[in-house]
């Protein structure tokens, strides 16, 4: 594409109005933007596919979190894949593809410093954003590194089809899990979780107390939980813990909508089990980066584990992406194809 057919403007969304309690349209817009060349050092990237993903509601809100939050005015950001359409950087060339954080809008024109070349080729840019992007490394960071995962473990995990847990999952089993258990919101993804992803047992939190039903699937207790949903979840697998189990957070996604976060009321039986509960930032992790895209590369390759992808298309649909990601309705990553 010559520098004369070049995109000058693009349609990006913006945050509106910080949500109370669930977000709704109101609180967002989307907006024609104008779209400057790329400076020295720079590229001008349009984007095939956008991530949408539970954190971005933190973000949201002005309250203290691990990242900044998003402006009001201004539009957000999040994961995105896309192709290079001019590029003012060494390394980088008009038709390369990127892995770069300027989504939620048509076209980013990003430091090409911040960007990360990906290859169509091994994988289909999508599996970038999941499987192979943070969600992936997330899961493999989750239970390699924090909950020391080893054979004979019984795990639990929380949100068991969404883009981390899904992968966490079969991570669990692949490295020697004797029992792997999922908490779910439907009966179509017990289905998914027990015959596409093998978990030994998996059930539909909305169909009775999660202490419940997870003594029913693990009545000898738990020595790993990784948790991406919080509040009644984290309370019950706290009451099923063995001795030295270890507890991984990786979100907190039944409570980012609310203003006020209530914790557990059994923290006392970590000190009775002698437990731990780690929380950690998949960002300050990357050295374990190349040992994910071997291992995990090699699983996928070799047909040892598979992933979903629930697809949106269009810019104009994002924020329908996001919204029915927070009610629980993606299978795996929850992506939007422009």
């Amino acid at each position: 594409m010559s520098e004369q057919t070049l995109p000058t403007t693009g349609r990006a969304w913006h945050l509106e109005a910080r949500p109370e309690g669930r977000p709704a349209p109101a609180d967002f817009a989307l907006r024609k933007v104008e779209i400057p060349a790329p400076g020295p050092g720079q590229l001008l990237v349009a984007n095939e596919y956008l991530s949408v993903d539970p954190y971005m509601r933190g973000r949201m809100s002005a309250k203290k979190s691990y990242i900044e939050p998003y402006e009001v005015g201004e539009p957000m950001d999040g994961p995105a894949v896309g192709r290079v359409l001019a590029s003012n950087a060494d390394g980088f060339a008009p038709g390369d593809h990127v892995l770069h954080v300027l989504g939620w809008r048509e076209y980013a024109v990003l430091d090409a410093a911040t960007a990360q070349k990906v290859d169509p080729a091994p994988a289909p840019l999508s599996a970038y954003l999941g499987v192979l992007g943070v969600p992936g490394l997330t899961a493999y960071v989750g239970l390699t590194r924090f909950a020391q995962i080893k054979e004979g473990d019984t795990v639990f995990l929380s949100g068991a089809a969404g883009a981390v847990g899904s992968v966490a999952g079969q991570i669990a089993k692949l490295k020697g899990a004797a029992r792997v258990i999922g908490s779910t919101g439907s009966d179509a993804k017990i289905k998914l979780l027990e015959a596409e992803y093998g978990f030994d047992a998996a059930f539909n939190y909305k169909k009775g107390p999660v202490a419940e039903q997870l003594a029913q699937a693990a009545p000898d207790g738990i020595d790993v939980f990784f948790d991406n949903v919080g509040g009644e979840h984290l309370e019950a697998a706290i009451g099923a813990l063995k001795l030295h189990a270890r507890i991984v957070l990786s979100g907190m996604v039944s409570q980012y909508n609310d203003e006020k976060v209530v914790g557990p009321r059994n923290l006392w039986n970590m000190s009775v089990t002698r437990s731990r509960m780690l929380a950690f930032m998949v960002t300050e992790e990357l050295d374990l980066q190349p040992e994910f895209a071997r291992e995990v590369g090699g699983w996928i390759l070799g047909g040892k584990l598979r992933h979903s992808e629930t697809v949106v298309d269009g810019i104009d649909d994002t924020l329908e992406a996001f919204l029915a990601l927070m009610r629980g309705e993606n299978i795996g990553k929850m992506l939007v194809r422009l």
